[in-house]
């Protein structure tokens, strides 16, 4: 078994990789960290893990390493916000190799999604936490790099994730002029577990609306994980919105076809990219978020008219978009099967 441990675990992401990690077959709990809420019980902040976790509780960043044995391994879940994560892991990372504990890292965090710190800073206008680690991460859904030398990996964001799922195939089989037009609707735990106007219950229920039209700053990122996946530029014109409901993205991608095509060509673009995918599911009508909330699946319908297409894709945000794609990240990086502790069906009802 190798020890796991969530850095930044009491949101939502955190509390999603908890309880991966709880039912994971190769992956052992080993630190819940939280500065904020440390010495409190794990339960506390998640009731629903209690049976998992009875009395365990949160402990302090640098307060665990010790716990593990000189010479074992390691998986390093972060979870911790922006521009905080970097720092953690490099403090983390540097205490690990001091006592020849063997480590790999996935970041949930925004902190390196980016190849330069340059690129991160002009997004998120902080400076990098650990700049000299970059070169250590790759940057990538698992769908899209087969293989990696990297020792690390930076999660992308959960509508990167639902973006660039419908988006790859398209550009890769030059079907489509490379401008795109995005719509993306995210449910309220996307803003995380911090209260905001946004996703305040009386302004979210019943309620939908556009926030950051063209300004959103996953487009960046989804721009330049697009390129790095297919070698082809493309302008993504990105609209999101806040949906009335948790869980789940649904993200509609629009496109010009160079010539006229079929939603048979189009499905078969699909499935010769995901056929080997065990979480992408090819659907023959609109894709539901009440078929993937909760699991790690992605549904991807289509509509073809002419020379207009339209890709649709749904995920979990949390699980998907965050959790799930971290753990799926980080059974390659430890040789075990890419669907490990991944398996859970979605409950449909939620």
């Amino acid at each position: 078994m190798t020890a796991a441990v969530v850095l930044g675990a009491t949101g939502y992401v955190g509390g999603e990789l908890l309880r991966l990690v709880a039912a994971h077959p190769y992956f052992e709990f080993a630190a819940a960290v939280s500065e904020s809420r440390a010495g409190d019980p794990v339960a506390d902040v998640f009731p629903h893990l209690a049976p998992a976790f009875g009395d365990t509780t949160f402990v302090a960043h640098g307060s665990w390493l010790e716990r593990l044995a000189e010479g074992s391994q390691l998986a390093l879940f972060s979870a911790a916000p922006h521009g905080a994560s970097a720092a953690m892991i490099a403090t983390t990372l540097a205490a690990a190799a001091s006592r020849n504990i063997d480590v790999h890292v996935v970041d949930a965090s925004a902190d390196f999604r980016y190849a330069d710190a340059k690129a991160y800073e002009e997004v998120y206008s902080v400076p990098h936490g650990a700049p000299d680690l970059l070169v250590d991460f790759a940057c990538a859904i698992p769908e899209h790099l087969s293989t990696t030398d990297a020792r690390h990996i930076g999660h992308p964001g959960c509508f990167a994730t639902a973006v660039l799922l419908a988006t790859v195939p398209l550009l890769q089989s030059g079907l489509t002029e490379p401008e795109l037009f995005v719509t993306g609707i995210t449910g309220s735990t996307g803003s995380g577990r911090s209260p905001q106007p946004g996703t305040h219950h009386p302004e979210r229920h019943s309620n939908l609306y556009a926030y950051k039209p063209l300004a959103h700053r996953h487009t960046p990122e989804i721009e330049n994980l697009a390129a790095a996946a297919t070698g082809r530029a493309a302008r993504i014109n990105f609209v999101p919105h806040s949906g009335p409901y948790a869980r789940g993205i649904f993200a509609t991608v629009q496109a010009k076809a160079v010539t006229a095509i079929s939603i048979a060509q189009l499905r078969a673009t699909f499935d010769a990219a995901y056929g080997n995918s065990p979480f992408v599911r090819i659907v023959d009508s609109s894709p539901k978020l009440k078929n993937v909330v909760a699991s790690n699946m992605v549904e991807i319908g289509f509509s073809v008219t002419g020379n207009t297409v339209v890709v649709m894709c749904a995920i979990d945000n949390l699980v998907k978009g965050a959790a799930g794609g971290a753990m799926q990240w980080m059974n390659r990086l430890f040789g075990q099967p890419e669907t490990a502790g991944l398996t859970s069906l979605a409950p449909a009802w939620t």
